[in-house]
């Protein structure tokens, strides 16, 4: 595991930052400015803060009590930028070459990358060059590795291409990786654990989905990253009805379309502004997903609208609604009622 404990000032911005990352993807979410770079720099060894220690299991890279400061390039560290950044005179082939061999084959066919080794930079996509430079990282056979919003100069279909690529990583690479970005489909897709920084300070960390839920947490996240991300199972693909069914411990889901495969896990990421509460289930309604739930929580913001925290099985979910509905509903902590999801409001991607 990596443990980062840092403090220290750059700039005008004082950090104090505290999490361990696991084998898995690690994301480090948070406001523009919250310092989330510089804390990836710091891991990377770009950045040598006052107070700290960071270390891989055993392997210690910076501890300022010790003088322990080992430069960037010794450690056993994978960074991939927002762009590129491949050498622009040197083929594919050359680029990957250059981070490294390890592991050649199986990173060049992980990455569906034999077609483009000839290629210089220039003849490459958006999409086609971060898979390259994914790959140049993982030819360090590295311990760690960090990864800078990559996907935040793509558009949306080259991110689409590339995110199952990143899916794989996550699950095959068997080392921790910090992934920073600002959009919370990416996270939702890819996270095992969220890392919530504001103003230089770690505000929450842990699973995925107990970070998103915590009502403490909700002044930092937009209006669209409010929600929830539960893990659901494919078991029925109707083709008659062009729907998917998914279940999980609170119930079943149903999706517009095929999605999926049969016995496959999806992780799907429910925004709060899409859950509608109701005491019974509506008749003749649009929406296909009511499921049984329980007021655990209510928490005000300040657009006057009520953050309402509902258990569903063991998995907890979001409804964000006015303070109007809330009195209309007679809301209260424990009280059992149904959450309405719309199926084309949740996004649905490999677990």
């Amino acid at each position: 595991m990596l443990d980062v404990m840092i403090k220290g000032a750059l700039g005008q911005s004082q950090f104090d930052i505290k999490f361990t990352a696991k084998p898995g993807v690690t994301a480090l979410f948070g406001p523009s400015g919250a310092g989330k770079t510089t804390v990836a720099n710091a891991i990377a060894g770009l950045w040598r803060p006052a107070e700290g220690r960071i270390a891989f299991g055993a392997e210690v890279w910076f501890d300022s009590a010790l003088g322990v400061w080992v430069p960037p390039h010794k450690r056993k560290l994978g960074y991939v930028f927002q762009d590129a950044r491949l050498f622009p005179h040197l083929s594919v082939a050359q680029n990957l070459r250059y981070g490294g061999a390890h592991d050649w084959e199986r990173l060049i066919t992980l990455l569906d990358l034999t077609p483009l080794l000839d290629r210089k930079p220039a003849h490459l996509s958006g999409g086609q060059k971060q898979r390259v430079a994914l790959a140049r990282a993982l030819m360090r056979a590295p311990d760690v590795v960090v990864m800078d919003e990559p996907l935040a100069s793509l558009d949306a279909p080259r991110k689409a291409e590339i995110l199952p690529y990143l899916s794989r990583l996550r699950d095959i690479s068997g080392v921790p990786i910090i992934y920073i970005s600002h959009a919370m489909a990416e996270v939702a897709e890819l996270a095992t654990d969220l890392v919530l920084i504001d103003q230089g300070h770690v505000r929450d960390a842990g699973p995925l989905n107990a970070v998103l839920t915590n009502p403490a947490n909700l002044p930092l996240l937009g209006p669209r990253d409010r929600g929830a991300v539960l893990h659901a199972e494919v078991t029925k693909h109707d083709k008659t009805a062009g729907l998917t069914e998914l279940t999980f411990a609170g119930g079943t889901l149903r999706l517009p379309g095929q999605v999926g495969r049969l016995q496959q896990m999806l992780s799907l990421h429910i925004p709060a502004q899409d859950v509608i509460l109701a005491h019974d289930v509506p008749q003749a309604m649009s929406a296909l997903n009511a499921l049984p739930a329980r007021v655990v929580s209510l928490s005000q913001l300040q657009s006057g609208s009520v953050i309402v925290s509902l258990e569903v099985g063991e998995t907890q979910i979001l409804s964000q609604i006015t303070q109007h509905s809330a009195n209309a509903l007679k809301l209260d902590e424990g009280q059992s009622l149904f959450a309405i999801i719309k199926a084309t409001a949740m996004g649905a991607s490999r677990v």
